[in-house]
């Protein structure tokens, strides 16, 4: 793995400002393209920024810059850095103190009871454990079971609450989620706020519709009952004053 040029364009200014090398060769070594690099020499590229000493970092010798000056095809090298960088390095199973191992099943009761939802290699990340003494600890086999007290992981030392979040936050996300009664009151989108009340505004003008036919219809009869009773009533007490004349 090549090592990269630290603060590429500082060492571009510097270059620029303490060499003859040409754009090329500069753009070259700093990997930047030679326009930028004749605007870092024209002042309008980098103005504000302090040019860093290649030969100070370790990263050029004084010989390869004369050597690049008398040769314009000749494109700089980077120099062996004097520091090797340590490469980074996996991520592993999480290393767990001696005085502390004696916890974990404690740890892997807790997790069990609380977080059923969460994974054995889940647990196995965060306190460190195999999946034998899971199973063991989940089944009631294990060989200090009696000893075993469910016990908070981060309380004990062996993870810490953003990672025991974390793989919390990863295991919820494959669980069903809640119905919109549950959720309460949820925010809608415009174009589903829209279509929404679109639905509304039709029921309301159908149920209008439909509620001013259904009186039209029921008030001519509720009329006509009204008027032949009316009738009836004046036919009987006309009768009535009729026999009362008779009689006289």
């Amino acid at each position: 793995m090549a090592t990269p040029l630290l603060m590429p364009k500082a060492t571009a200014v510097w270059l620029v400002d303490n060499t003859a090398l040409s754009f090329e060769q500069i753009a070259a070594f700093c990997a930047l393209h030679p326009l930028e690099v004749q605007g870092v020499a024209d002042g309008d590229v980098a103005s504000g920024i302090m040019g860093a000493n290649p030969i100070q970092n370790g990263q050029l010798t004084r010989e390869e810059i004369e050597r690049a000056e008398g040769d314009p095809s000749y494109r700089l090298k980077l120099s062996d850095p004097k520091v090797r960088v340590a490469a980074p390095k996996r991520k592993g199973p999480r290393y767990t103190p001696i005085s502390r191992r004696n916890e974990r099943p404690n740890a892997i009761k807790w997790l069990l009871r609380n977080h059923p939802e969460m994974k054995d290699a889940q647990l196995m990340r965060l306190v460190g454990t195999t999946k034998s003494t899971i199973d063991a600890v989940r089944e009631g086999s294990h060989w200090n079971n009696a000893n075993i007290t469910p016990m908070d992981p981060v309380t004990l030392g062996l993870c810490s609450q953003i990672d025991l979040d974390l793989e919390v936050k990863r295991a919820s996300k494959g669980a069903a989620t809640p119905d919109e009664a549950d959720q309460g009151t949820m925010l809608l989108s415009a174009e589903e706020a829209l279509s929404s009340a679109e639905r509304r505004a039709n029921a309301l003008e159908q149920f209008e519709f439909d509620g001013g036919d259904q009186s039209a219809d029921r008030r001519p009869e509720r009329e006509e009952e009204i008027d032949a009773d009316s009738v009836f009533a004046k036919l009987k007490s006309l009768k009535g004053s009729a026999r009362d004349d008779a009689e006289d």
